[in-house]
C-alpha cells in the first residue's frame, strides 16, 4: 500500500483516513482546522439523505453507512445511538426513496404527527453526538497509525504523498478546480434534554425547516438552509424563529435553557463527488460535496475511497 494525504479533518475526511489506514495505507490528514472546528461538529448528526444526489449512488452509500453505525451502536463511548423519530410530509407525493435503506419502518398515525402534515414516516436510524463521535474517530485514526498534520494546503502539488483524498468540504473546489460547490448555511440552537428521546424532521414546515434531534442531554433544534450564505455569526431573530417553529412541534421544549448556538456551511453539489484523477503529477480522489449527509454517507463514501485508492 502506499502513502495518501487526506485533505480535511471532519467526518468525511476521518472516516476515509481511518479505513485506509485499516487497509494498510501509510496515512497523514492534513487540515487547516481540527475536528471540533469544522462544520461537521455543528451537524445534528441524524442519519438522513438531506441535499445529496444522485439518488442512486447516496441510496448505496448511506445503506452501507447504516451497517457500519448498527454495529457502532451496539459498543459503549463512541456517541453512536439508535433511535425511532418522524419524518413529517406536507404533500402529497413525497420523496420515499431513502426509505429502501431502512428496515422496519411505517407510516405514521395521526396522533404522531404535528397539525397540517399529510403523512410521515416512522423509524429508527442512528443519531449521532457528533462531538463524541468524532473524538473517537479521532482516536481510532490514531490508534490505526494515522499522522496528522495542522497547515493550509493550497495546490495538491504541495503534498509530498502520491495519493492525496480530498475532503475538505466546501474548500475542496479550490484544490480540484471545481466550481460545482454551494454553501448552504445552517443555524442551530443546542438545548437541555427535557427527556425526550424521539427525534422530528419537519422540512417542509410553512414556517421553515424544523428539526428536533436529542442526542443524550441535549437536542439539537433547528434550522435553516439560506443558499449562498457564508455568513457564521449567530443571528438572534433567525433563533428566535427556530425556537418558535421547534416548540410548536415539540411543545415540551418551550422554557429548556439553550446550552450552545452554532453556524455550519453545508458543503452542497449538484451530485456528490467520489472520482479519482490525475491533477498536478498526483492522484486525486475526491470525496466531497455531500450536502447535509456527511455522517449518513460517510462510511459508504470511505468504502469506495478505499476501492480508488487500490485497497
Amino acid at each position: 500500500m502506499g502513502d495518501v494525504a487526506v485533505v480535511g479533518s471532519g467526518v468525511v475526511g476521518l472516516t476515509c483516513a481511518v479505513l485506509l489506514a485499516e487497509a494498510g495505507h501509510r496515512v497523514e490528514v492534513v487540515a487547516d482546522r481540527w475536528p471540533p472546528d469544522t462544520v461537521s461538529a455543528v451537524a445534528g448528526g441524524l442519519w438522513f439523505p438531506y441535499r445529496a444526489a444522485p439518488p442512486g449512488p447516496v441510496l448505496r452509500w448511506g445503506a452501507a453507512s447504516l451497517t457500519r453505525f448498527a454495529a457502532l451502536a451496539a459498543e459503549p463511548g463512541n456517541g453512536v445511538h439508535w433511535r425511532e423519530g418522524v419524518v413529517v410530509h406536507r404533500d402529497d407525493d413525497p420523496d420515499l426513496g431513502w426509505t429502501a435503506a431502512v428496515r422496519g419502518h411505517r407510516p405514521a398515525t395521526a396522533a404522531e404527527l404535528p397539525p397540517g402534515a399529510v403523512s410521515g414516516v416512522v423509524c429508527s436510524v442512528p443519531v449521532v453526538d457528533m462531538p463524541t463521535y468524532l473524538r473517537w474517530l479521532f482516536r481510532r485514526c490514531e490508534r490505526a497509525g494515522v499522522r496528522f498534520r495542522g497547515a493550509t494546503v493550497r495546490r495538491v502539488a504541495d503534498l509530498p504523498q502520491e495519493t492525496v483524498v480530498v475532503a475538505a468540504g466546501l474548500r475542496s473546489g479550490e484544490l480540484t478546480g471545481d466550481r460545482a460547490l454551494l454553501p448552504v448555511r445552517g443555524q442551530v440552537v443546542r438545548l437541555a434534554n427535557p427527556g425526550l428521546t424521539r427525534w422530528v424532521v419537519d422540512d417542509d414546515n410553512p414556517d421553515g425547516m424544523a428539526y428536533v434531534i436529542p442526542r443524550g442531554d441535549d437536542v439539537v433544534c433547528g434550522g435553516t438552509a439560506d443558499e449562498g450564505e457564508t455568513d457564521l455569526a449567530v443571528d438572534a431573530e433567525v433563533e428566535r424563529a427556530v425556537l418558535d417553529r421547534v416548540t410548536r412541534l415539540v411543545p415540551r421544549l418551550r422554557g429548556a435553557p439553550v446550552l450552545s448556538r452554532a453556524v455550519g456551511l453545508r458543503p452542497v453539489r449538484p451530485a456528490v463527488r467520489v472520482d479519482r484523477v490525475a491533477l498536478d503529477g498526483r492522484a486525486v480522489i475526491s470525496c466531497y460535496g455531500h450536502g447535509g449527509a456527511g455522517v449518513t454517507l460517510s462510511w459508504g463514501c470511505a468504502e469506495d475511497v478505499v476501492g480508488l485508492a487500490g485497497g
